[in-house]
């Protein structure tokens, strides 16, 4: 029988507060609303951006791979690598976020064009295996 821990994906939500975002032009995009974390190798895989809205209302949140992000040690904040019109043409939500399984991260890669990232368990487990060879 399948433990429950090991059904669940290896990213975690990490909220932040105060992470600006803006255009490789230097206009202000938005913010950084959470980090999804990989819980094995601590590194943080994607972003999801928080973009529009007026006190709280009315705001659109958009998955970026975390590679797509450059920070910007002047300006104190991270630069979005992508065209602003790709990045609001790509996968998003406003009310309901989807479930961040392995299709919506696969979805969420394959729009930007980057390498997917495996979220089962039974990959890191595989990984380990090699390691201890």
């Amino acid at each position: 029988m399948t433990n429950q821990a090991e059904a669940t994906s290896l990213l975690v939500d990490a909220r932040t507060e105060g992470l600006k975002v803006r255009t490789r032009d230097g206009d202000g995009l938005g913010s950084i609303y959470a980090l999804m974390v990989d819980k094995r190798s601590g590194n943080a895989t994607y972003a999801v951006l928080s973009i529009g809205g007026f006190l709280g209302l009315n705001k659109s949140f958009y998955p970026l791979p975390f590679e797509l992000l450059a920070y910007d040690a002047v300006g104190d904040d991270y630069v979005v690598t992508a065209d602003r019109r790709v990045l609001e043409g790509g996968p998003s939500w406003a009310n309901n976020p989807p479930d961040f399984n392995q299709a919506y991260a696969d979805r969420v890669s394959g729009y930007y064009g980057t390498a997917s990232v495996s979220l089962s368990n039974d990959d890191a487990r595989n990984d380990d295996a090699r390691d201890a060879e």
